[in-house]
């Protein structure tokens, strides 16, 4: 029975106590993650541990993608400040189940695959990036707040916390080469929560950043008038935090498949996403999306099924209800140095040591995505803005490849061979390359290695057929592919172009 018994597939093995201990671990790493942006919100803690409680289990079991970790984010929970400052928790969680309407909307209609169109360096420009804002936020917990003024650590408390950050990083990176057998993060996490207990050190815990007892999350309907202006009013940060979180999500989905040599299902995925936020939104959570830094914490520890997502779930669960006590006890040292870990791993150091191997379009796309995930924290924008981008480059090159070869044959026809793809970023060096005044009076633009992609492209061939009727000449197109046919018959109410009939040749069959 042993490794044998798989769950939700039984035909792949499964290493049980792996699955257990990154579970464990997951949930350690996840807490504060969750507890701050909660409170960067202006949310109760609770609120940010309901999502990951809800967002983690609803994901895991029904996701496209074990092995991925999803909670209360803070991608999405940064977009929707604004809201909360303005109309109030209730508004909240309105749009959260908006969110998750339009996520699901995107998985049943399959619309998930698109994310396979980023390119590279948008990938890489989002990883470094989210790097750099992982290793930020935990820089930002050498600092203090005491009677609303919030200051750095210093003096002895300063070096208390660096001391033990430095310890748990060294332990983190030392100990996998001892052995794998249980997940450094957790290791590092026990250690220095014994060093702390057992030698009575004072610092910074879990505690000073809020108290995390609770209850059961309770089923609640959003209290709020049911009208069209509330609609105006959620309606939009829905779909920003609809789209954030999809993101996020199919690319920390993309590179799971990378370093599992795996694939997930995008579709899936997004409607899992979906149903998880809808479930926040009626049971008290700030909703939220997948977490690259815990998902990367649940690979290195040895998770590669569904069962360490449910366990870190449920552990949060148990955490809320009754481990509270035990868990505001851990320092603060001992998280800060694990996500500093993840951070250093997430950022992906193989973009700089390609960096002069790489197109110099491709090095500004990734630098351009990392700088607006950094400085903005959209991921959306960060992620819309590469492919952009991205588009116009790949436009551009294309544009430039289009060629045009001329001859004459016998019965004074002059003949256009087209290269290279005809559309909008290349109609205008097509068009030049036309001579309807000093052509003769017959003229074939064969397509055999081209074709034509767009309406621009269908334009220019238009225009330039008119040029050639007003010089009382004719222009012919040949070697026209099937759907450049189609094409063309669809446009015909707004063009005016001679096709010419190629012949259909058939194989002799055998006798």
């Amino acid at each position: 029975m042993k490794n044998t018994i798989a769950l939700f597939d039984f035909s792949k093995k499964i290493n049980y106590k792996n699955e257990l201990l990154a579970g464990f671990t997951v949930a350690m790493t996840m807490i504060p993650e969750s507890l701050s942006f909660a409170i960067l919100a202006g949310l109760s803690p609770l609120t940010g541990l309901y999502a990951a409680f809800m967002m983690g289990l609803v994901t895991a079991i029904f996701g496209g993608r074990p092995g991925m970790v999803s909670g209360g984010a803070g991608a999405t929970i940064v977009v929707l400040i604004a809201l909360i400052k303005t109309h109030g928790v209730e508004y909240l969680f309105a749009t959260v189940v908006l969110a998750g309407i339009f996520q699901m909307l995107v998985g049943i209609f399959k619309w998930g695959k698109f994310v396979r169109l980023i390119p590279q360096p948008v990938m890489y420009g989002f990883l470094n990036g989210l790097a750099v804002i992982i290793f930020m936020a935990q820089v930002g917990q050498f600092k203090v707040t005491q009677n609303g003024v919030t200051e750095w650590l210093h003096g002895t408390t300063l070096y208390i916390m660096l001391g033990l950050t430095l310890l748990t990083i060294a332990i983190v990176y030392f100990f996998p080469k001892i052995t794998k057998v249980v997940p450094a993060s957790l290791v590092a996490i026990l250690i220095v929560f014994g060093v702390v207990v057992g030698f009575g050190i004072h610092t910074k815990t879990v505690a000073d950043i809020a108290n995390i007892s609770g209850n059961l999350p309770k089923f609640h309907i959003p209290d709020l008038p049911f009208s069209l202006e509330t609609l105006q009013i959620i309606f939009p940060y829905a779909l920003v935090m609809a789209g954030v979180g999809l993101i996020e999500s199919l690319l920390t989905l993309s590179m799971v498949d990378e370093i599992t040599n795996t694939k997930g299902n995008a579709n899936k995925e997004s409607i899992a996403q979906g149903l998880a936020n809808i479930t926040n939104g009626f049971f008290g959570g700030m909703g939220g999306c997948a977490m690259v830094a815990q998902t990367l914490v649940n690979l290195n520890a040895g998770s590669r099924a569904r069962l360490s997502g449910i366990i870190a779930s449920i552990m949060i669960l148990i955490i809320i209800l009754v481990g509270a006590p035990f868990i505001e006890r851990i320092p603060m040292a001992a998280l800060v140095g694990v996500m500093m870990m993840v951070a250093i791993s997430t950022f992906q150091w193989v973009s700089i040591t390609i960096v002069n191997k790489m197109p110099k379009s491709d090095i500004f796309v990734g630098i351009t995505v990392a700088l607006i995930t950094i400085i903005l924290h959209n991921l959306a924008l960060a992620v819309l803005v590469g492919v952009v981008i991205s588009a116009l480059v790949f436009s551009w090159d294309n544009a430039k490849r289009i060629r045009v070869s001329k001859h004459t044959d016998e019965m004074g026809t002059k003949y256009y061979e087209i290269s290279g793809p005809l559309f909008f970023g290349s109609v205008t060096t097509f068009m030049d390359k036309f001579d309807p005044i000093n052509d003769p009076e017959r003229v074939v633009v064969d397509f055999k290695e081209s074709r034509i992609v767009d309406m621009s492209a269908i334009d220019a061939l238009d225009k330039l057929s008119k040029k050639y009727t007003q010089q009382n000449k004719t222009l012919h197109l040949k070697h026209l592919s099937e759907d450049c046919r189609k094409m063309l018959k669809n446009a015909e109410a707004v063009i005016e172009v001679n096709i010419q009939e190629d012949p259909t040749y058939k194989v002799m069959p055998e006798k």
